[in-house]
C-alpha cells in the first residue's frame, strides 16, 4: 500500500488497532512513503501514546516527511502537553535552519518548562541562526536558577556564532 495515497485512511485505521510491532513499523513506513498531509495526520496522534515503541515509530516516520511535518509543527510547539512540545522541538531538526530557528525562538519566548526549553536549545545549537542569539540570552536569564539550561544556552550561542563565522569565511 506504500505509495498509494488512497490507502492512507485504511493504513491509519489499521495502525490504531495493530499490536504487532513489526506490522506497525510497516504501516508507519508506508504512511511515511506516501508522505501527504493526510499521512502526517494519521501519524501525529501517536506521539501522545504511552507505548514508547509506537511513539518512537511515529516520530521516526514524521522525520521522513518534512514537508507534511512543517505544516503541523507550529501547532505541536504550542501544545498544552510539555512532552509533545519536547518531541516537536526535536522534530524541528528536520526543517531548514531559518524555519527551525523561527519556530524554536517562538517556543522559547514563553516556554515555562526547563526540559522543553533545553530540547529547543539543543536543536538551536545544531542548526540555529544568528536570530536565535537574543532569545538564547533571554532564556538563559529566565532560567538562571537552572544551571544546566543557562550553560546550554551559552554553548548554543557559541556554536551558532562559530558556525556563522565559519560559513562567512
Amino acid at each position: 500500500m506504500a505509495g498509494q495515497p488512497q490507502a492512507v485512511t485504511a493504513l491509519g485505521d489499521a495502525l490504531l488497532r495493530e499490536t504487532d510491532p513489526r506490522v506497525r513499523e510497516a504501516i508507519l513506513t508506508a504512511l511515511a512513503r506516501i508522505g501527504t498531509d493526510e499521512s502526517a495526520a494519521a501519524i501525529l496522534p501517536l506521539i501522545r501514546s504511552d507505548d514508547a515503541g509506537l511513539r518512537t515509530g511515529a516520530i521516526d516516520a514524521l522525520r521522513l516527511m518534512p514537508r507534511a511535518l512543517a505544516a503541523r509543527l507550529q501547532r505541536l510547539l504550542v501544545d498544552p502537553d510539555p512532552d509533545v512540545r519536547l518531541l516537536a522541538s526535536d522534530l524541528a531538526r528536520e526543517l531548514p535552519a531559518l524555519e527551525a530557528t523561527r519556530l524554536l525562538c517562538n517556543l522559547l519566548a514563553d516556554e515555562p518548562e526547563a526540559n522543553v526549553s533545553a530540547a529547543a536549545v539543543d536543536v538551536l545549537a545544531e542548526c540555529g541562526t544568528l536570530e536565535a542569539l537574543p532569545v538564547l540570552a533571554a532564556t538563559s536569564q529566565r532560567f538562571a536558577e537552572v544551571p544546566f539550561l543557562a550553560f546550554a544556552c551559552k554553548i548554543a550561542a557559541d556554536r551558532i556564532r562559530a558556525n556563522t563565522s565559519a560559513s562567512d569565511g
